[in-house]
């Protein structure tokens, strides 16, 4: 009778695949091409800086409220079947929205895809814990995020395009992007499982003397004044980068006399640089321990923020965007890999959802009061100030903490 062959690719790194198809779905289309269809879509509505705002706050509340049933939907549906359901919502409100013809209709619409990204992205990023152990964690969150850069280059490059071909091409980029995610959602049911136990596995890297510890997935004590720090932490990070990445094109485009092609371009580049981001941040986290890597990340975006507030000559926004993009989605990798450090298999889900609760109202407050400081001032440079001023205050709240993974 021959011996079972072991599989040459652990059955957790084609999670880790389908979770980065998910998050490309969920946050890098539901979400990241917002900013490439807004000039575009605000220009045939004839919306504000204010109103443009507001139609991005939508989606956040929207993730917010995602967040606070996330948890109790998980718990009865399971994360294999909860986000293909969600990024079925995603899919049918983004096409949805291809349709819509005022304000109200692509506020309401683009809160269902908000709803339908956090409800996808939180269950994502909790497999993580279940399918690895933590020294490989922040390497494995990091290659998921990627999926959201993916969606970036793509969306930098096919908007542009679709805009180019007919009157309110923007349109057909809602209707092309929504039948995207769906091909994903049908993926995604067919290739996650909740836990590696359902087929008879363990944690990747649970074969190389990993203690019995780390695989039990039951309760464990953690300091709540840490978990609270994190979750200030990842509240700056929601509000700060969701000014850049709603509002870069606008500034390229309207502020600095860019074509929507350049700007395009020039956004396909963040999302190119930022597949680096999460792994290679999320590998230096397990190296060299959260909190360090942590300070160097915040440092890195308070740089690429105050280079398009101060108002400097063009050649700054490159480096802008370069450094943005090369840090782009390291924070959640970092984060997702700090909690499960923490607090353990079992509870981190639980505890994600509440540091990302904290994040969804920094996302909820950043577009909306960076659109009306632009509309007060006249350009977006107070906001990304703005922006550099918290994320410095993150570099000392990161500098902070008691917990670090050696």
């Amino acid at each position: 009778m021959k011996a079972k062959t072991r599989p040459v690719v652990h059955y957790g790194w084609i999670i880790v695949l389908a979770g980065c198809l998910s998050i490309f779905a969920a946050i890098g289309l539901g979400r990241f091409s917002i900013g490439m269809l807004l000039p575009a879509m605000g220009s045939s509505l004839h919306l504000s800086y204010s109103q443009m705002g507001l139609v991005c706050t939508c989606n956040f509340i929207g993730y917010l409220a995602a967040v606070l049933f996330c948890g109790r939907l998980q718990a009865v549906l399971g994360a294999r079947r909860l986000i293909p359901l969600a990024l079925v919502l995603v899919s049918v409100s983004m096409m949805l929205i291809g349709l819509a013809r005022d304000l109200p209709t692509v506020a309401l619409l683009y809160t269902l895809t908000g709803i339908g990204s956090g409800a996808a992205n939180i269950p994502v990023m909790g497999l993580v814990s279940a399918w690895f152990v933590s020294r490989l964690r922040g390497r494995a969150a990091g290659f998921i995020v990627t999926g959201s850069g993916f969606a970036i280059l793509l969306a930098g490059q096919l908007i542009p395009f679709f805009n180019a071909l007919r009157p309110e091409g923007w349109r057909l980029s809602w209707f092309v992007l929504g039948a995207i995610v769906l091909v994903i959602a049908v993926f995604s049911l067919v290739i996650l499982r909740n836990r590696p136990q359902d087929i008879g596995l363990q944690p990747v890297g649970a074969d190389k003397g990993l203690a019995g510890e780390e695989l039990r997935p039951g309760f464990r004590p953690f300091n709540k004044r840490v978990i609270l720090n994190c979750g200030l932490i990842y509240f700056i990070f929601g509000c700060t980068y969701v000014i850049y990445v709603t509002f870069i094109v606008t500034v390229l485009v309207q502020e600095h006399g860019f074509s929507e092609a350049a700007a395009g371009s020039f956004w396909s580049w963040v999302g190119f640089l930022s597949l680096f981001s999460g792994p290679v941040f999320g590998t230096l986290s397990d190296r060299l321990g959260r909190r360090t890597v942590l300070m160097i990340v915040f440092s890195i975006q308070t740089l690429a923020y105050l280079l398009v507030g101060l108002k400097l000559p063009n050649i700054a926004l490159i480096l802008s965007i370069g450094s943005f993009g090369i840090v782009a989605w390291s924070i959640p990798s970092i984060m997702i890999a700090l909690i499960g450090d923490l607090v353990g298999v079992h509870n981190t889900v639980r505890v994600f959802g509440f540091i990302t609760f904290l994040l969804g109202i920094g996302q909820v407050i950043g577009p909306f009061f960076a659109g009306l400081l632009a509309e007060t001032t006249g350009d977006f440079s107070v906001a990304f100030l703005m922006a550099a001023g918290m994320t410095s205050v993150a570099v000392l709240l990161a500098s902070r903490l008691q917990v670090d993974v050696e």
